[in-house]
């Protein structure tokens, strides 16, 4: 039987750890059929350790979203490896420390301008910057945390996911007339290399535990990529400027 990504190419950013939901979502990939290739920053030799740990190896190119050399250079650079594209997953999220945990009101433009720089406008760029593989459309799927309240903790982070989810909605309507689809998904909270990095992140994880009407589990980041995986397939053709939540149903509860 045909897996649901059969014959799919796959640019996958965020791998880098075996926790993450960009790891899992890699690995679903391909056990559903598709080729991929991975984008790192930073420490890209950890990538490729991770990387050899998916069923099949995948190749990894160096990314930095801030930095406009490399996102024009990126067509070309992935075409070493795959002719074409037709999924992009943006996984990629920072936020300077004094950004968060509980600091809102002392946090400096420049810290906050990085976290949405970072966080959304690089949903913008990595799709333009990939759109000139996608000639016969494709699908595009963010990493999402509900920006429709304010978090414990996540302070100018969650700013930036609201930018993240507004900037979805700009590019689901201007690439529709080239069948581009770009959606994301809303994941509840998993203890991940990106939860590290929040002050009292046990605090926000917290509230799954009382509210969630599924349980949720903090270690496990399947069922979101479960989701990525859906969007990424054909079996959404006309889905677009969705946010897909995938956090036990949190989302719905007022208390």
């Amino acid at each position: 039987m045909s897996g649901l990504l059969n014959g799919k190419r796959i640019l996958i950013t965020g791998v880098l750890l075996e926790s993450s939901i960009a790891f899992h979502t890699a690995k679903l990939a391909q056990e559903q059929g598709a080729e991929i290739v991975l984008t790192g920053f930073g420490r890209l030799s950890l990538v490729e350790r991770i990387a050899n740990r998916l069923p099949k190896p995948a190749p990894v190119i160096e990314l930095d979203v801030q930095n406009t050399e490399q996102l024009d250079s990126l067509a070309d650079r992935v075409r070493q490896h795959l002719p074409s594209l037709d999924g992009v997953v943006h996984s990629i999220g920072f936020a300077p420390q004094d950004a968060l945990g509980g600091n809102f009101l002392n946090t400096p433009w420049e810290s906050v301008g990085t976290a949405v720089h970072v966080s959304a406008y690089s949903l913008k760029s990595l799709t333009m910057a990939c759109l000139p593989l996608m000639e016969n459309g494709g699908s595009v799927v963010g990493m999402d945390f509900d920006a429709s309240v304010a978090w414990p903790q996540y302070d100018w982070m969650g700013v930036a996911k609201a930018a993240l989810e507004s900037t979805s909605r700009y590019l689901a309507r201007d690439l529709g007339e080239r069948n581009v689809r770009v959606n994301l998904v809303s994941a509840g909270p998993i203890k991940s290399m990106a939860a590290k990095s929040i002050p009292g992140f046990e605090d926000l994880a917290g509230v799954w535990e009382n509210r969630a009407p599924l349980s949720w589990d903090l270690t496990d980041p399947e069922p979101a990529a479960r989701g990525v995986v859906a969007l990424l397939s054909d079996w959404f053709p006309k889905t677009t400027g969705e946010i897909v939540h995938v956090d036990g149903g949190l989302h719905a509860i007022g208390a």
